[in-house]
């Protein structure tokens, strides 16, 4: 959530701060705002709304200037409109800073500057750090840096913050959770929360760590920690170019993003797969023999991936798992040993709730590996080992890609861990290793036009259904509860999930003739009990959506409507089943005119509780 940008050198900054706000979008925002100084003082010009509401005035009277700073904002503290949008400046308009995050004594903080006769405009957490820093800029003698430095020695919470000062050609920002990457030029340097915004400019990148702080010039920068000592970071060469965060020619970032799951998973898998020994290499250095239980610890989409993640390792490695939504494990003082392996989930790498419950786990002693898609992210920074997915950027809010590439690592660490444990045959393991071999080439049919046609037929037949029931079993059943997720993030389309057993505890007394239900059917150990469930649908008039192995015509004909998808051995088909569940969601919210790409209320990285 929320996006940050800044710049100095020598182009016009107005053009950089919109370029890359725009590449951030996808992250949700309700404002949007800029500040450049003209060489003697800083213009601010924010607007609540889109981003094109800011364009529009800045097109009409542009700001001229080479250094500024911009951001998106979505809304935590006071309502979104001009007035709390960033950025927020002085009474004297000298300094300006961006914020991202949540100043948890903001408002013990505020109370002692408005009695020491500061006087505030907005209602957010963030405009106390602008005269917070004012108050130490003047007892510092006029030194951005060391005011910046003292003032947050004083705050509680998250952030990624953002300083200039009109009587300063620099930059000075700082962080903590809120992450921030550095793009380097030459004569020129750029500031961002995340870097496609910077792909048009540079891909010589450096990324910031919890606890940095770092002055921007013209011909460079330094990074300290919030002590003051210098601390040295790697320039990073970023193989991401432009071209890979734009649309491709799909008419959305999520389309696209669906259509890229066979590279994706590619990547995931290239290396790590052995086909002469049935063994794995994830290249991670865990010992799997150090650890009795495992918790799984994500959010969202990621949490259903390491439902099947429960499943596959149970099954495979025969090790006890729990998996834990992380908003939930943070607050209830989980039991964690060192004989504990807590493996979280994320494609960001910054989801907030994730990354404390990451901490807490590490305070009980366990041992720690993240499941994680970019590179440089603070949780990449604190784990013990981390197994990159390797997804390449993913610009829509609704997760596609990302989510296949979690379950595939997923499949691999289950096959790792039952190698090494003894627990699966190396004929065994043989077979589940050309399995998820398959899975590119599988999920690619599974993208076929006429696949794709079908399930758009499906999808616009019932696209004015007011609820929809998905069901699934066995290594399926996060399946069902992923596709009703998608459904529901992008239609806004009421819709649950459930395994498919717990239908008759509660949902069946809902199934009338105007309720679709979508049934995860491949072929698996559990079919005949799932046809079963299909049956007590049917005998209530519920509209049932079977998705079917390809050439299972027996089972078709319980159905209203029938999705084939290709065949796949049962522990890798989650992956190849939810493709189709993505598409039924995708092609419903485009026939309602939805903008799949930043559905409302949601934000691609959640940096805040």
């Amino acid at each position: 959530m929320c996006g940050i940008v800044g710049y100095i050198g020598s182009r016009s900054a107005q053009q950089v701060l919109l370029s890359g706000l725009a590449r951030l979008e996808y992250r949700g925002y309700d404002s949007a705002g800029v500040a450049i100084m003209d060489g003697e003082q800083i213009q601010v010009r924010k607007k609540a709304g889109k981003l094109a509401n800011l364009s529009g005035e800045l097109l009409a009277l542009p700001l001229s200037g080479t250094l500024g700073i911009g951001h998106t904002r979505w809304a935590t503290h006071g309502l979104p409109n001009d007035t709390n949008a960033h950025p927020h400046a002085t009474e004297d308009g000298r300094l300006v800073i961006i914020h991202n995050g949540i100043i948890e004594n903001y408002l013990t903080l505020k109370e002692g500057l408005m009695a020491r006769g500061h006087v505030f405009l907005s209602q957010t957490d963030s405009e106390v750090l602008a005269h917070l820093i004012e108050e130490k800029y003047d007892l510092v003698n006029g030194n951005l840096y060391e005011a910046v430095r003292q003032a947050l020695s004083e705050v509680r919470g998250a952030y990624g913050i953002v300083v200039t000062h009109a009587l300063h050609r620099e930059i000075v920002a700082a962080r903590t959770v809120s992450p921030l990457v550095m793009g380097v030029g030459e004569g020129e340097m750029f500031l961002a929360s995340d870097v496609p915004a910077l792909l048009p400019y540079t891909r010589r990148m450096v990324f910031l760590h919890d606890g940095d702080m770092v002055v921007l010039s013209d011909d460079g920068f330094r990074v300290t920690d919030l002590a003051g000592n210098a601390v040295a970071r790697t320039v990073e060469q970023i193989d991401w170019d432009a071209e890979a965060a734009e649309k491709g020619g799909y008419d959305t970032y999520m389309l696209k993003e669906i259509y890229e799951q066979p590279v994706a998973l590619t990547n995931t898998l290239i290396g790590r797969l052995h086909d002469e020994t049935g063994e794995v290499n994830l290249d991670i250095d865990l010992d799997p023999s150090s650890f009795k239980r495992i918790s799984i610890i994500a959010c969202g989409t990621a949490y259903y991936a390491g439902l099947v993640g429960e499943y596959l390792i149970e099954q495979l490695a025969r090790i006890p798992v729990e998996v834990d939504v992380a908003s939930e494990y943070r607050y209830r003082d989980p039991l964690v040993s060192k004989d504990t392996l807590a493996i979280v989930i994320s494609q960001s790498g910054e989801t907030i709730d994730t990354l404390e419950a990451l901490r807490e786990a590490k305070r009980g002693g366990a041992r720690t590996l993240g499941i994680i898609n970019a590179k440089g992210s603070s949780m990449t920074r604190e784990l013990d080992d981390t197994l990159y997915i390797h997804a390449g950027p993913e610009i829509g809010v609704a997760s596609t890609k990302a989510y296949t590439s979690m379950v595939g690592a997923m499949l691999m660490l289950a096959l790792w861990l039952a190698r090494a444990r003894g627990t699966l045959t190396q004929e065994a393991g043989k077979e589940l290793l050309h399995a998820a071999r398959a899975l590119p080439r599988l999920v690619e049919e599974a993208l076929e036009p006429a696949r794709v046609e079908r399930i758009k037929a499906v999808a616009e037949k019932y696209a004015h259904s007011r609820d929809y029931l998905f069901l699934g079993r066995g290594v399926n059943a996060p399946t069902a509860l992923e596709g009703a997720l998608k459904l529901k993030e992008i239609s806004y389309i009421h819709a649950e999930g459930y395994a498919a057993g717990e239908m008759k505890h509660g949902p069946i007394a809902l199934i009338d003739a105007a309720l679709p239900v979508v049934v995860v059917a491949t072929e698996s150990r559990l079919l005949e009990k799932t046809i079963s469930n299909v049956q007590e649908v049917r005998a209530r008039g519920g509209q049932v959506i079977l998705l079917l192995s390809d050439g299972d015509t027996e089972n078709a004909q319980h159905a209203d409507e029938v999705l084939y998808v290709p065949r796949s051995h049962e522990m890798v088909s989650p992956v190849v089943n939810v493709v189709a569940l993505q598409l039924l969601s995708y092609f419903t919210a485009a026939h309602l005119g939805r903008d799949v790409d930043k559905p409302r209320n949601l934000a691609k990285s959640v940096t805040v509780e």
